[in-house]
Formats: C-alpha cells, structure tokens, sequence
C-alpha cells in the first residue's frame, strides 16, 4: 500500500484549497522526485498534447520541463471540487535559454485515489510571451509567500 498524501478524498472547500497549495509548493519546488511522489505510481497525465504515464516518466518530463522553463514560478487557484476530483487554474512565469519570457495560463482537472494521491491529470495550457517589465511573479525562487497575490488578485 501507497502512503497516504492528506488532505485525503472525499474533499471539502477547506482540504480541497490546502491539496492545490501543497501541489503549488511542491511544483515551485522545481524537484521532479519530489513532485512525482503526489502521484499514484501508475499516473496518467495528459499534459498539453504530451501523455505521460509513471512516476518515472513524470519525473523525466518534468526534469526536461524544467530544463527549459528557467526562473520558473507558479500560481495556481482552487476552481471547483467534488468528491475525488479538483479542478484548478493556474498561471506561471518563466523565461528561455534566449531570456524571452512567457507566462502560461492552464487549467487543470485531478481525480484522486483514496491515499490522497493524484491518479489522473489533464492539463491545458497555453503560452503568452510577455516582456520582463510585464512580470508579475517577483518572489524569490521556492515556494510563493503567503502575503503575494493570487490569480484572482492580481486579475488573471
């Protein structure tokens, strides 16, 4: 048996906005290893046009992701929940190796096992260059500070 990721399933407001903040936090991390341990062993992600299944093929997407996406920061904000799943939208900056730099707009909808982890991932995502002045995400490199503001805060 998995160890259990709490807040566990059948979720309400409260666990639902603390499951999206640890998965915001772990992602901000930038470990792939770390991130992958969110998800069953047998996860399947549709990410984009990209499907990924494993932990072992998640953490080399993401370490390919990361790899290209430099200075990387994410938001993400709880949209809807319903027994097993959480729907999410999101947002993040990030900048390549020529320092253009985009910030990305997606949602997201996670089915969960009963142990809290994710068994299903479908992610939409679409990338808007914007110029360094345009930024938004100014937090030093890791988690986002309690105190920054959201999505909705900062009108997107």
């Amino acid at each position: 048996m998995q160890e259990a990721r709490p807040p566990l399933p059948p979720f309400d407001m409260g666990s639902a906005i603390k499951k999206v903040r640890l998965a915001e936090d772990a992602w901000n991390s930038r470990d792939p290893q770390r991130v992958a341990l969110a998800y069953t062993v047998d996860s399947f992600w549709r990410n984009r046009a990209e499907f990924v299944q494993g932990r072992e093929a998640i953490v080399q997407f993401l370490t390919r992701k990361w790899q290209r996406e430099n200075d990387y920061r994410l938001i993400k904000e709880l949209w809807s929940y319903h027994s097993n799943r959480i729907a999410v939208r999101f947002a993040y900056e990030w900048h390549d190796a020529q320092g253009n730099w985009f910030r990305s707009f997606g949602n997201e909808n996670w089915e969960f096992d009963p142990q809290g982890l994710m068994q299903l991932r479908f992610a939409c995502i679409n990338d808007l260059p914007i110029k360094a002045s345009e930024r938004l995400f100014h937090w030093p490199q890791g988690r986002r500070p309690d105190d920054h503001l959201s999505l909705s805060d900062l009108g997107l």
